[in-house]
């Protein structure tokens, strides 16, 4: 039977009479009462769409009612809506990977070819925030958020640089390391905060900011959790949950403080203190996900070649 979910604009969409796939509500359940609270028992995932490249970086755009996320290989950022299902957003992408929204609402992206944190203005233009760190290019920025104030707090994993056959080193580093960055964009001032990880990746801001979490998802595949002063900078760094399947890619936050990860098996959630609540299984590993629709309680996630979605009962943080 079919299992309908709300969707932008108030539209009920039939998943079986619209020929998308349902597939039965596979969770494993650690915390059962808490598991309530997050996502409904009768709640299924949906295939929204399939036959992708390798899609990341999802971000719900309410204005438009649309999800864009990226298509990596394909050079593409893509977008699904109720309506129209998929079509292209922009390409080339400068082979984006994590977007998400700025303070008055322009899409900003990480480039992996491009090897910058850009912005699409309200006209369509796309340029450059920044590209650099002391003279040098970055990596491949991977994912960004962008805190209450303005500033942006992005992760540059060397993902993106080719490996040279013989050598087995990435070709065009200039970096030191893999580094978590916080950008100031009014006065162009980039900082270096953290220079530890192995492959930093997902980030995600607690709902009062004053916790970052950042996803490792090289060899360590555990979110650490930093406390963020008031002057931007990060102290602690503790490791806050690791990942028993796969490792940790995309994160988020809800509206509770709850830590959702994208996972080898589906998507993890954790409380706040760090003890996992439950699964969301799902039949491709997931690389990243996030919160959307009209009322912000559909889990968007892309995994893989494929666009799933599944109704919960929360919204995530800063909505």
């Amino acid at each position: 039977m079919s299992h309908p979910m709300k969707f932008p604009s108030g539209l009920f969409l039939s998943f079986a009479a619209s020929g998308l796939a349902l597939h039965a509500a596979d969770f494993q359940i650690n915390q059962a009462t808490e598991f309530a609270r997050c996502v409904p028992t009768a709640a299924k995932v949906a295939k929204l769409a399939g036959d992708l490249g390798f899609i990341e970086g999802p971000v719900w755009i309410k204005a438009g009612a649309l999800l864009v996320f990226s298509d990596i290989p394909n050079d593409e950022l893509k977008q699904w809506s109720a309506t129209g299902g998929v079509k292209t957003f922009r390409q080339p992408s400068q082979n984006a990977n994590g977007n998400t929204l700025d303070r008055e609402g322009r899409l900003v992206t990480c480039e992996h070819s491009g090897r910058r944190v850009a912005i699409q203005d309200q006209a369509g233009a796309v340029k450059t925030i920044v590209d650099s760190f002391a003279g040098k290019k970055f990596n491949s920025p991977n994912d960004v958020v962008v805190k209450s104030d303005g500033t942006l707090y992005f992760t540059d994993p060397d993902y993106g640089l080719k490996t040279n056959p013989t050598t087995k080193q990435k070709e065009g580093r200039e970096q030191a390391g893999n580094f978590v960055y916080r950008h100031e964009p009014k006065t162009g001032q980039t900082t270096a905060l953290v220079r530890d990880f192995v492959q930093p990746n997902g980030l995600a801001f607690s709902p009062d900011e004053k916790i970052l979490y950042i996803a490792d998802s090289g060899a360590p595949k555990h979110i650490r959790r930093f406390d963020v002063a008031a002057d931007g900078s990060l102290t602690g760094g503790q490791v806050f949950c690791t990942i028993d399947v796969g490792g940790p890619d995309g994160i988020r936050v809800d509206q509770a403080g709850r830590v959702w990860s994208s996972a080898g098996d589906g998507v993890q959630i954790f409380s706040p203190a760090g003890s996992l609540i439950g699964k969301i299984l799902v039949p491709e590993s997931p690389a990243n996900l996030c919160f959307g629709g009209d009322d912000g309680q559909t889990l968007f996630i892309t995994a893989r070649k494929s666009l799933y979605a599944i109704k919960v009962a929360v919204s995530g943080a800063g909505r």
